[in-house]
């Protein structure tokens, strides 16, 4: 993919990005224990918040920005739902509905690549629609660590709205509507 640089992954909104590397690493270790797991996905949560905030006010937004903070996403992402199918607080069922949106994208993404190698724009966009799915991913997994609430109800609204929010970008993809929030 062209304008992708190492040197921006030592700028601040990489290092931010970056963050989540560990705090995934971290994940598998402490999931039984709500309040730690809780407090690494806050982590996780707010260092996304961060680097997209500092990308935009930092003048640092790059193609290199853009992949790595969605890549960092599904990294962590995978492996909250890959720990918590193992350790038996999420049905393999549940865990694929609750990462539609992940999984409809790289779908997408690897659609784009072939048929269009030089213009993939996927992970360089976000909408208010993914944003309501992240936090309806978040609050639906802070649920099932808590062992409370309407369980159901989450996974299948974090599908729901998912799997919409995967189409849009999909559509904005090969329609060519232009990226926003381009890091």
């Amino acid at each position: 993919m062209a304008g992708l640089h190492a040197r921006d992954l030592f700028r601040v909104p990489g290092l931010l990005s970056l963050c989540r590397a560990p705090l995934a690493a971290a994940f598998p270790f402490v999931f039984r224990d709500a309040a730690r797991a809780i407090a690494l996905m806050f982590g996780a949560g707010l260092s996304d918040v961060l680097d997209g905030w500092a990308a935009r006010n930092l003048r640092q937004e790059t193609p290199t920005g853009a992949v790595l903070d969605g890549a960092m996403d599904k990294l962590f992402a995978l492996t909250v739902l890959v720990t918590l199918v193992v350790g038996r607080l999420l049905s393999p069922f549940e865990a694929t509905v609750l990462s539609l949106r992940e999984v409809i994208e790289v779908m997408i993404l690897a659609a784009a690549l072939v048929l269009r190698p030089r213009s993939a724009e996927l992970l360089r966009s976000s909408s208010t629609l993914g944003k309501v799915t992240t936090v309806l991913q978040f609050a639906t997994l802070i649920l099932v660590l808590l062992g409370r609430g309407p369980r159901l109800f989450g996974v299948y609204a974090t599908g729901a709205c998912g799997a919409l929010t995967a189409v849009a970008y999909g559509r904005r993809e090969f329609q060519g509507d232009p990226p926003r929030g381009a890091r």
